[in-house]
């Protein structure tokens, strides 16, 4: 039985290592709102600290690295790397958001399915899934990827309240409840009698004030400084859904310094191509731009390299890369034409396209003849980069990112994973845990995405900050600090249980944003059973509140780990989740402690 708190009962007084957990936490605060140190960099130089100095016990302080929560997050890293390996994300995102130009359509097309999407599945794999779609539409579309991922991250924590499934907050919450009143538990729809009304107003908000209160960093259209042009090759597929597309309708109009110069069709050539064309198979199209908008072109389905070499290679299109190199006076075929060098044969790597001092160069690519200096576009396997590296054929080889083309033929594949994971989860087979690592497994073993690509998905530098926050959460309740603070603030609001209950909600908020949302309701959770006991009302107002209060995570990045998960990628500082989040924090506390008497009342 949970023991009540009396008026006349004061809270136990903190402890020194209590007061240096605190410290070390308000220190780290500082430091990422006043420095440029990266966060992974600061919180596990914070834990440290805290080991070192004996304040907790090394397993206590470093009990994050082997957490469920983490390590599901970063399973889910490798399940998102097969969905975008087979442009299965890309796909979808592509039809959600077409290619608006304003930022408010935009975040409107990307919000109103994410809510809705995060009340049935875990808002994790949601997130983890949209973040590399929305990193690559927004460079296509040269568009600050930072107007992006902040409100994905807020749609899924507001979508994930309005269902008991939703988060695993309201999960555990359910469970505490069950617990402690034995037959008691919260409804799958329940939580949405507040939830809905707070997702409609952050939605609003989002869309009426996101575009002026959020940052413009991370920019999409960086990488085009690059003055290296080549002029490539693509032919339309006839079995693909290009043909019948104009060029405005297939997305080739638009690619951001890409120009489409010709069309060679049949027996003549169209120049001066209107966007209203229409393609038909075997469209040679003629394009000219640099390197990272060919990496674009190569993940449009339907086309493909307009050269018979492509598909003589010995490993799958799907393995390969794309990788520059520079022709060296002692090259080999230096001199003769790439086709008449045989270079396919010689290096097992196709040449794409070649860039010669920023001039067009007319041929055909194997009529080509090759001149030092020349740089190659190649598609190759990756152990070209080792193996030519030292090479004197080439002055210089450099991989280029992210540029294997998708395979779209295994997109259903992923999206079966994706389904099945999801589905043993849903009907209670496996837990979260077991289910996101049997995915990724299948994801590499059905080849949705190789092992190696797979490690490169993970991002180390939010995983490093999930478990050094989640090992600082844990110092807070190990040493009796959370506690201490938790019923210290709530020993002044005994009289009254509406204030009370605002009591419940400010310090479940504050404690999520300073550890975590689970972490914050289990602390908050026996301390408001007691009150509730004390004045001799209903508990489920407090539970309630509770559920909301450590979901509704908006203004720092450490409180939830979607907010974590786009810190990086959107290139954010810890201050642009308070600028925007903070007004969030405040609407969505004042709806619930409004609404939630008269829903659930005392």
């Amino acid at each position: 039985m949970l023991p009540i708190l009396s008026q006349n009962k004061r809270v136990a007084f903190m402890t020194l290592a209590g007061w240096t957990v605190i410290a070390v936490i308000l220190l780290c605060v500082v430091l990422l709102i006043g420095s440029r140190i990266s966060p992974d960099v600061v919180f596990v130089s914070g834990l440290t600290v805290l080991f070192v100095s004996q304040v907790v016990d090394p397993a206590e302080a470093l009990v994050g690295f082997s957490n469920q929560g983490m390590l599901t997050v970063a399973a889910l890293y490798v399940v998102a790397a097969g969905m975008k390996e087979t442009g299965a994300i890309q796909y979808v995102v592509e039809k959600i958001i077409g290619r608006f130009k304003s930022i408010r359509r935009t975040q409107i097309r990307i919000m109103a399915p994410v809510m809705v999407v995060s009340a049935f599945l875990n808002n994790t794999p949601v997130v983890a899934s949209f973040i590399p779609a929305l990193e690559d539409w927004a460079r296509k579309n040269e568009v600050k990827v930072s107007k992006l991922l902040i409100p994905l991250s807020y749609a899924a924590i507001l979508g994930g309240t309005c269902t008991l499934i939703g988060t695993s907050t309201n999960l555990i919450v359910n469970g505490l409840l069950i617990q402690e009143a034995s037959t008691n538990t919260i409804g799958i729809f329940e939580p949405a009698l507040i939830g809905i009304p707070c997702a409609i107003v952050g939605f609003l908000y989002l869309v009426f004030f996101g575009d002026s209160l959020l940052p413009e960093r991370g920019s999409g259209f960086d990488t085009f400084k690059d003055p290296r042009e080549y002029t490539i090759e693509m032919i339309v597929e006839g079995d693909s859904p290009l043909p019948g597309k104009t060029i405005e309708e297939a997305g080739l109009r638009h690619l951001p310094s890409l120009y489409l110069a010709e069309i060679y069709r049949e027996d003549h050539v169209l120049a001066a191509v209107d966007p209203e064309q229409k393609l038909r198979a075997g469209d040679r199209l003629i394009f000219t731009g640099v390197v990272d908008s060919i990496v674009d072109l190569q993940q449009v389905k339907g086309l493909s390299p307009a050269t018979e070499q492509i598909f003589k290679m010995d490993s799958e299109r799907g393995e390969r890369v794309l990788i520059e190199a520079v022709v060296s006076p002692s090259h080999p075929i230096n001199g003769e034409t790439i086709k008449r060098g045989r270079f396919r044969n010689n290096y097992d790597a196709v040449v794409l396209a070649v860039s010669r001092s920023g001039e067009r160069i007319e041929e055909k690519v194997g009529d080509i003849r090759l001149r030092t200096g020349d740089t190659l576009l190649l598609e190759a396997h990756p152990n070209f980069l080792k193996q030519y590296k030292n090479s004197s054929d080439y002055f210089l080889i450099s991989g280029i990112r992210d540029s294997n083309p998708p395979s779209y033929d295994k997109s259903a594949y992923a999206w079966s994973i994706l389904g099945f994971m999801v589905g043993t989860v849903a009907f209670g087979f496996l837990t979260m845990f077991q289910a996101s690592f049997l995915a990724a497994g299948l994801m590499i073993f059905s080849r949705c995405c190789r092992s190696s690509t797979a490690k490169e998905y993970i991002d180390w530098s939010v995983l490093l900050v999930i478990a050094a926050s989640l090992g600082l959460g844990n110092a807070l309740q190990e040493t009796g600090a959370a506690s201490v603070l938790a019923e210290e603030f709530l020993s002044y609001t005994e009289n009254n249980p509406y204030l009370a209950l605002a009591g419940v909600y400010l310090s479940t908020w504050i404690l999520t944003e300073m550890v975590t949302n689970n972490a914050a309701a289990v602390l908050i959770f026996p301390i408001a059973i007691s009150m509730a006991a004390s004045f001799g009302v209903s508990y489920m107002p407090f539970v309630m509140t509770i559920i909301m209060a450590a979901s509704a995570s908006f203004s720092t990045p450490i409180g939830y780990q979607t907010n974590l998960m786009v810190y990086g990628p959107g290139g954010y500082k810890f201050t642009d989740f308070t600028k925007i989040g903070l007004p969030l924090n405040l609407m969505v506390a004042v709806i619930t402690i409004s609404l939630v008497p008269q829903i659930w009342p005392f």
